[in-house]
C-alpha cells in the first residue's frame, strides 16, 4: 500500500480530524513505519500453529467446596439494627 500525504488526508478526513500541514508531514513517517509492521506480523509463519486466543494460560483458580460453619439468620442479624423479615436491609436501588 502506498502511503503518501493523500492517504493521511482521507485517512484524517473519515476519522473527521483537521489535521495542519505540519501535523501531515509528521504522522506521515510514523504511518508508513505501523503498516510496515503489519507486514511483517502478517509475513510470519503461522502455518503449523494452533490458534490461540488468551496469551497466556488460564488456570482455573475457583477453591474446592467445603461445607464449613457458618453463621446462623439469627448470629448474622444480631448485632444490625438495619434488618427486615430475617434479612439485612439497605437502601433502594432505582
Amino acid at each position: 500500500m502506498k502511503v503518501d500525504k493523500e492517504l493521511i488526508k482521507r485517512v484524517a478526513e473519515n476519522s473527521r480530524l483537521n489535521l495542519t500541514e505540519y501535523e501531515i508531514n509528521e504522522f506521515l513517517p510514523q504511518l508508513k513505519e505501523v503498516l510496515e509492521n503489519f507486514e511483517l506480523i502478517q509475513k510470519a509463519p503461522t502455518k503449523d500453529l494452533e490458534p490461540s486466543f488468551q496469551p497466556l494460560e488460564i488456570k482455573n483458580i475457583t477453591r474446592e467446596d467445603k461445607i464449613e460453619k457458618t453463621l446462623s439468620q439469627e448470629d448474622a442479624l444480631k448485632n444490625t439494627k438495619h434488618k427486615q423479615n430475617g434479612y439485612f436491609k439497605g437502601p433502594k436501588a432505582i
